[in-house]
């Protein structure tokens, strides 16, 4: 198997670095997530212009038609310079369940203002008192003539505070989960906005008789989505560590104690390979769930292994970046600190470390043992 990346993915990944390093350095990045929106529409927009918004949807809802392999190298772009435009949020999650589920006409009048930057999407899934991955909806749509009303609350909703409209699960009057657009200035939404550990934004959604359109059924739509979100955040993490350990050794190439550079301590520079060794382990397995879904396989299970690795290596490398910082390493000021609250940050997302080892550990059985 070939784990070069083609030409066309090294163009779009030195071009997706290009936009996000001249936008943001750490102290610009700062100035931007201070603000009340947290990110730039000014990048948002080149990223709409370059079709990096559209990347993933069909070419007849006005996007590229690319694979998970081509978002997975955004994705790494993102994590490395800690990027904090929406396009997991806004674009990636909620318009692949509008894709799954919407019918055409739908789908291409949804997707392909996404696709231009002009709409911004949020998915509305997680609800207050439960976890991943037992999501149990107490969200509810009644028919009224042709439309739906949507009643219950939402809590996270990742960049809920900005979306235009909001991509809902709700139980369907027959039983049965279904997926509905509303939007979010319509009657009887209010919504109230956070901010999270890592400087990006959220907002718990609150539904009542609210007006919604039905996208479909959700079928199977949601948990395949869930995994190639999964996926994605690993990538995003890769990115974070490759730039939190790059910073950790540029550190101690010139940080100086008793005279000597920190780099000419033996045991630091052990400790540095050994963060190289996690982040080579979590990449490993960033493209061992991201091939999987370019092969047409989107399995939990895969998602979970993926996730479990990525989340230690996480851990691993952004607690030894700050160890071997010092105090600088925690102060806001230092790009590091803000690395690893972002990796903090993805690790309890669709999951922490801990529930997907329980996933996993839950499916022991169904493997074949061998025989003493």
């Amino acid at each position: 198997m070939d784990f070069e990346l083609t030409d066309e993915q090294v163009m779009l990944r030195d071009t997706v670095r290009d936009v996000l390093a001249r936008n943001y350095d750490p102290e610009s990045r700062l100035k931007v997530t201070d603000t009340e929106l947290g990110w730039s529409r000014e990048v948002w927009r080149q990223l709409a212009e370059l079709g990096v918004l559209g990347l993933s949807f069909s070419e007849e809802d006005g996007g590229m038609g690319a694979g998970p392999v081509e978002t997975m190298v955004v994705l790494e772009e993102f994590g490395r310079r800690l990027a904090p435009e929406p396009l997991l949020d806004a674009v990636l999650v909620p318009g692949a369940l509008v894709a799954a589920v919407a019918g055409a006409d739908q789908r291409q009048r949804i997707l392909t203002e996404v696709a231009a930057g002009t709409k911004l999407l949020a998915f509305a899934h997680s609800e207050p008192g439960t976890r991943w991955p037992a999501i149990e909806l107490s969200t509810t749509a009644v028919a009224q003539g042709d439309s739906y009303a949507v009643t219950g609350i939402k809590n996270p909703v990742g960049h809920g505070d900005c979306a235009d409209e909001l991509v809902v699960s709700a139980t369907l009057p027959d039983g049965g989960v279904g997926l509905f657009l509303v939007a979010a200035d319509a009657s009887g939404v209010s919504r109230k906005p956070y901010r999270t550990v890592d400087g990006q934004r959220g907002a718990q959604l609150e539904f009542d008789s609210a007006p919604a359109e039905l996208l479909g059924a959700a079928g199977e739509a949601i948990q395949t989505v869930i995994v190639h979100a999964q996926a994605l955040l690993c990538a995003e993490s890769i990115g974070a560590m490759e730039e939190a350990l790059r910073l950790t050794t540029d550190y101690l190439k010139a940080r100086k104690q008793f005279g000597v550079t920190l780099s000419k301590f033996q045991t630091l520079t052990q400790r540095a390979a050994n963060m190289y060794v996690s982040l080579e382990l979590a990449r490993s397995m960033s493209l061992y769930a991201n091939a999987a879904l370019a092969d047409g396989t989107a399995d939990p299970v895969i998602a979970s292994r993926a996730r479990l690795q990525v989340s230690r290596s996480a851990r691993h490398v952004g607690q030894e970046a700050i160890q071997m910082h010092g105090g600088i390493g925690v102060t806001a000021e230092y790009p590091v600190s803000h690395y690893v609250a972002r990796l903090t940050a993805i690790e309890r997302t669709l999951g922490s470390a801990l529930e997907h080892l329980q996933v996993l550990s839950a499916g022991v059985d169904g493997y074949d043992q061998p025989e003493l």
